[in-house]
């Protein structure tokens, strides 16, 4: 079997040495769209953080193409083919949208005609300030910026936040389309539950920090009791 592109084994992560996420193994191949659910506080975006190099490990080991990463810089991550798109997108308003390409440009980029074909709504905008696009299009400018460098891994923090159900219906499947179109392997956290289950291939969900469940998207999506419960965190972890 060919190692995965992602391999996180036996995790804790956290601040200033407390863990929040505990004992947390998962894996993301390439190709592959993962997603990473449970409710607020569960330790997602501690999860995602570490993962990116943001957040020290404390225990267990990030592994990408089989190399431990744990304890690297973001920005060595970065080069190495990590994207991460933060919960609320970080861009600058007062920079169009050719310019946060543009600045986020590197060796190897993605050809701009390449992008917009993952992204076409951005084709409008491109001289248009970040301040001033609406709320689906920020997001779709965040997912840009993070796709300019050609990641081999795409980390995505709540894109659906604060955008309405409509337009999270337009958003969720660029990533499906990402994967497909470079073969990147995608980690989502995402709070639509059956949005993100319709996108996925699978998923894990997390409760107070620890894995409740686990398993293929198609098969949770019929298993609404099950998911539900270990929102609650009364579930045990099941297997794909």
């Amino acid at each position: 079997m060919p190692e995965a592109l992602l391999r996180v084994e036996s995790l804790d992560a956290g601040y200033q040495g407390s863990p929040v996420v505990r004992d947390l193994s998962l894996h993301v191949d390439r190709g592959e769209v993962v997603a990473l659910l449970g409710p607020n506080g569960a330790g997602k975006t501690t999860t995602l953080g570490t993962i990116a190099g943001l957040l020290p490990c404390i225990g267990g080991a990030v592994k990408l193409d089989g190399e431990d990463i744990g304890g690297v810089r973001a920005y060595k991550l970065a080069r190495r083919g990590i994207s991460l798109v933060p919960e609320g997108r970080s861009l600058f308003f007062g920079l169009t949208v050719r310019e946060h390409l543009k600045l986020a440009e590197t060796k190897g980029s993605l050809q701009r005609d390449q992008l917009l074909e993952l992204l076409p709504e951005l084709s409008k905008c491109l001289d248009r300030k970040a301040g001033v696009l609406s709320g689906g299009e920020q997001q779709m400018l965040a997912v840009g910026r993070a796709l300019v460098s050609a990641p081999r891994l795409l980390l995505v923090d709540e894109m659906s936040l604060g955008l309405a159900p409509v337009i999270v219906e337009r958003l969720l499947p660029i990533l499906r389309r990402v994967a497909a179109d470079i073969g990147a392997g995608v980690l989502f956290v995402e709070q639509h539950v059956s949005l993100a289950l319709e996108v996925a291939d699978r998923a894990y969900v997390l409760s107070h920090g620890r894995l409740v469940l686990e398993g293929a998207a198609a098969d949770l999506r019929g298993r609404r009791e099950l998911l539900r419960s270990s929102y609650l965190g009364d579930a045990a972890v099941a297997a794909a």
